[in-house]
């Protein structure tokens, strides 16, 4: 059995549809397919459908932007209720930071010789998605100042950038409350890639698991290089703390290179502690939340 569960389609920062999602998880031979956009819930009713006619198993999910130490944090929760009221309020006060500094970071960029305008950013990030910096580095690419989406925000648009703004997010241990009130498990996204262990520390893991950690995100194209010795070391954390290890693939399609459907999974056994962790959590928290499908 193969199994991505951290993925994203054009809701949010992908450059495909739910549907088309779907459908290209089927083609790369994955058995369960986690959709996790930004923030939002939006993609899960057309995924279902899709998911359905495609014969894949479908686990809703979503990546909610936190902080901690000063630092982005990105947090996967997996199966919550999406209509539980405070899970909703911080969900719209994220989105809605998002789109009050685009203006800002536009003008920052026009004030670097990069011009580019609000509706061409809507253009490329399509109706329906939440709005955030990988469409602004899409509308610099067909701008023409950027080659792809890695040089925008390599040079302009990366956490201290000179185009970066920062935006509201709510604290990690904060979030985490959210969503174990709403049913779900929570699994920490690539926590040390790129560089961030110092923003994720291990002594700050049994905190995370009194607030309702579940998991740890451990076989991530983050994770792979220059510190190969990253994965063991996360994996040991992970059994000290009894937290479920996973690993996905992080796809965005063409918005991401080298995060193809299915480079990394979670293993058979892993899924299923995740899956019984997200229905203790309901249980616990006594919401209709939904289920696999």
């Amino acid at each position: 059995m193969r199994i991505d569960l951290h993925t994203h389609s054009a809701v949010s920062d992908g450059t495909q549809s739910p549907t088309e999602l779907v459908r290209a998880a089927a083609a790369a031979g994955l058995d369960v397919l986690g959709l996790t956009d930004h923030d939002t819930s939006a993609g899960w009713g057309e995924a279902v459908e899709a998911a359905s006619d495609a014969g894949v198993e479908l686990v809703r999910g979503m990546e909610v932007s936190t902080t901690h130490r000063g630092a982005s944090v990105h947090l996967l929760a997996y199966l919550p209720d999406p209509t539980e009221p405070d899970l909703v309020a911080m969900l719209e006060r994220i989105v809605a930071g998002r789109d009050d500094r685009l203006p800002s970071m536009l003008d920052r960029l026009a004030g670097l010789g990069m011009p580019v305008t609000l509706d061409d950013v809507r253009r490329v990030s399509g109706p329906d998605a939440v709005p955030g910096r990988p469409h602004v580095a899409d509308a610099l690419v067909a701008a023409g100042h950027v080659a792809d989406r890695t040089e925008a925000f390599d040079r302009y648009l990366a956490d201290g950038g000179p185009a970066f703004v920062d935006r509201w997010a709510p604290e990690l241990v904060d979030a985490l409350d959210v969503v174990r009130r709403a049913g779900g498990a929570t699994v920490v996204a690539h926590p040390w890639g790129r560089g961030r262990e110092a923003s994720l520390p291990e002594e700050d893991f049994p905190v995370l698991v009194e607030h309702g950690l579940a998991g740890i995100e451990v076989d991530h194209q983050d994770h792979v290089a220059p510190h190969p010795d990253v994965r063991d070391r996360l994996r040991r954390l992970a059994r000290e703390h009894d937290l479920v290890v996973t690993g996905s693939s992080d796809h965005h399609g063409a918005g991401k290179v080298d995060h193809e459907l299915g480079v990394h999974t979670t293993a058979p056994e892993e899924y299923e502690r995740l899956i019984a962790r997200a229905a203790a959590a309901a249980a616990a928290a006594g919401r209709d939340t939904p289920s696999v499908v």
